[in-house]
């Protein structure tokens, strides 16, 4: 067996806003497997500022999978521990080889175009009225489901916006979950939240920076809102680590992003935890082009969690693959009448 990589560069349509800064380029990397006539495709997402492994020696080590290809395939993940959006890429790309339409990983209901994924609508960060107009176009687009970005313009702003939402739509019609991205600090953090409480917030992503533990689990235990962990889950390496974390925090929520922790296998591991201690779950891609999110939806659709997860951003580039994703209705779909138009190799 041969594998080979090549780097890619996605471009953002519109600038899009976080709290680590203005988002226009993403990074990507595709491998790919030849074994005999056989193909395999996965992509290596890193993301750059919040993947653990964001590291000068990436292209090193995937070079070194490279070379190494015909090593046992648990033996590879092992060594690609420290790297997982490497790990994914593999997996992927294994599946791929293994089956015999290149980009159907997990073949069920979805892939038949007989079923759905009911997902999030994203709110990027911006000026008030920018996210004022992105919340309109989710609503008129179907999504019953908004997901608000928020700890980059002031925080009255942020409740103002929440408070437009409500006095139009209640609760039950909109289900509103915010993320901080570790924006708010631990001292004012709790009466933050009891500020978005009054707006019946479905959830909060990681109030606060990942890393403080104690304070985490302090704010789980006391806070209006559930909290859900998704930074804190990064770099987080190895079952027992994983199982500290969660004892510990005892969030409400975890989310996972499969390229940010070692793929399916490593996702597996979190999914199996939350489940022992009664954490709830969902899914989420991380800016991945139309191949990785290809595989992460279909993995999640085989997972069968009825909440909405986090699934949208496959029209976020403008050179993004063509593919049979389509997000309708606040739903995304597999169309099976549209063909996949990946030619980097």
């Amino acid at each position: 067996m041969r594998a080979i990589y090549h780097k890619y560069i996605l471009q953002f349509k519109q600038a899009s806003g976080t709290s680590r800064g203005i988002l226009k380029i993403k990074e990507t990397y595709f491998l790919k497997l030849v074994d005999g006539e056989k193909t395999g495709v996965g992509e290596c997402a890193v993301f750059k500022g919040l993947s653990v492994d964001d590291r000068p020696d990436y292209e090193e080590k995937l070079q070194w999978l490279c070379t190494n290809i015909n090593k046992g395939f648990n033996e590879l993940l092992n060594e690609l521990l420290e790297f997982p959006s490497i790990q994914f890429g593999l997996e992927q790309a294994v599946l791929s080889l293994e089956k015999p339409n290149l980009f159907e990983l997990f073949p069920s209901k979805f892939t038949q175009s007989k079923d759905a994924i009911s997902i999030n609508g994203l709110i990027w960060m911006g000026s008030e009225s920018f996210m004022k107009q992105q919340i309109k176009e989710k609503i008129e687009a179907g999504f019953s489901t908004i997901k608000m970005k928020i700890g980059a313009i002031n925080f009255d702003a942020e409740i103002s916006l929440l408070k437009s939402i409500r006095k139009e739509f209640s609760s039950k019609e909109i289900e509103l979950r915010v993320d901080a991205n570790g924006a708010f600090s631990p001292s004012e953090a709790l009466e933050k939240l009891k500020k978005l409480s009054e707006f019946k917030i479905h959830s909060i992503e990681q109030p606060i920076q990942q890393g403080q533990l104690h304070q985490m689990a302090e704010l789980c235990l006391k806070t209006p809102v559930p909290i859900a962990l998704d930074e804190e889950l990064i770099g987080v390496l190895g079952v027992t680590n994983k199982q500290k974390l969660l004892q510990t925090i005892n969030p409400q929520y975890i989310i996972l992003k499969p390229t940010l922790v070692g793929g399916f296998k490593g996702s597996e591991e979190w999914l199996n935890l939350a489940e022992k201690h009664q954490i709830k779950w969902w899914i989420t891609s991380a800016l991945e082009s139309n191949i990785g999110l290809n595989a992460i939806a279909q993995w999640t659709y085989t997972l069968n969690n009825k909440m909405p997860q986090g699934l949208g951003t496959g029209g976020l580039f403008t050179n993004n693959f063509e593919s049979p994703l389509e997000v309708k209705r606040g739903h995304l779909h597999y169309n099976n009448t549209k063909k996949w138009k990946f030619n980097l190799f």
